[in-house]
């Protein structure tokens, strides 16, 4: 289901013809495709067009990874072939980007070697078994870099650590930047979860990750993802554009804190910084540039702190998640 393959067993009498599996990593942006499908219930359609880019990420699920093309693809187009001009089938078609719901040259297929390798374990015992870390990430904007004092954007930030799990025991901690797994080099969070999902489990795979700037090597044992897994009071306001409060005992309990602790957001000015940021109301504030943040006080403090012209990097909880929002110097 989080890949949108399925495999589906046939009894029928007769030939059928067979079509080849292509190598869809050799696929080059440029590359004829044709796309066959039934748009519109329209049977037996093929229309061509050329591979627009690879390893795309639309955001559908956690292991996207699509070949986009401008061959047209609607609805009805979705399990049909993607197919090269050697005739081999190099993805299956899946979605299209549209504002109103017809083709405007921006399609998206599986690629082909994804369901290659997912077959086996579809075919030998009806699921697939997918490796398991433990850690919510985010993507490193430029002003995330910058606040975490790295020469440019890249890796996945660890916003929060699943307690007993693999990336726990392992050491990984909140505020680091996984920068390898596995041998692997993570260029962009998207990058993480893919790799990690092809590990097996129980393989202990060797860990980078950037620590106050500093590379840590840690050896971590992966895990099996399970599906439940799929990681009036004082107000202040100033030229962030937040106002916030402390956290009395009615709002730890409504909001799943262990203790009245902290500064919560009450109310976000649409266009302020702390907006730009994507501050929202509710969100707990639980770091400002990596110090913890308890009272009122430490709120103060830390803007107090802050450097005429930098930027403040937050930690939050927001609902059961953590995760690091960069707020930009007020102009």
């Amino acid at each position: 289901s989080k890949t949108d393959i399925a495999v589906i067993k046939i009894n029928a009498k007769g030939n059928f013809a067979l079509p080849s599996l292509g190598d869809s990593d050799q696929l080059e942006v440029g590359e004829w495709v044709m796309a066959i499908g039934n748009p519109f219930g329209l049977d037996s359609t093929v229309t061509a067009g050329i591979v627009s880019a690879k390893g795309r990420h639309i955001g559908a699920g956690p292991y996207d990874n699509f070949i986009q093309t401008d061959a047209s693809i609607n609805p009805g187009n979705s399990g049909g072939p993607l197919i090269n001009l050697r005739g081999e089938v190099v993805g299956i078609n899946t979605a299209i980007f549209s504002r109103t719901g017809g083709n405007i040259g921006i399609g998206f297929a599986i690629p082909i070697n994804l369901v290659k390798e997912l077959l086996p374990q579809l075919k030998g015992k009806g699921k697939v078994t997918r490796g398991y870390l433990g850690v919510l990430i985010q993507k490193i904007t430029p002003e995330i870099a910058e606040s975490l004092g790295l020469e440019k954007a890249w890796g996945a930030l660890v916003a929060n650590v699943s307690k007993d799990g693999p990336a726990d025991h392992a050491g990984v901690k909140v505020g680091d930047v996984i920068i390898e797994f596995d041998g692997k080099e993570i260029k962009e969070s998207n990058d993480l979860p893919i790799i990690v999902a092809r590990t097996p489990v129980d393989k202990k795979a060797r860990l980078k990750v950037l620590r106050d700037k500093k590379e840590v090597t840690l050896t971590v044992t992966v895990g099996e993802l399970k599906d439940e897994e799929v990681v009036a009071s004082t107000k202040e306001k100033g030229e962030l554009g937040l106002t916030v409060r402390r956290v009395t005992p009615q709002m730890a309990e409504s909001l799943g804190l262990d203790r009245a602790e902290g500064v919560v957001v009450a109310a976000v000015e649409p266009g302020s910084p702390g907006d730009e940021a994507g501050l929202r109301r509710g969100d707990v504030i639980l770091e400002m540039d990596r110090k913890p943040i308890r009272t009122l006080a430490d709120y103060r403090k830390a803007i107090g702190e802050t450097k005429k012209g930098k930027g403040i990097l937050f930690l939050v909880r927001r609902g059961e998640n953590t995760l690091f929002l960069a707020l930009k110097p007020p102009r």
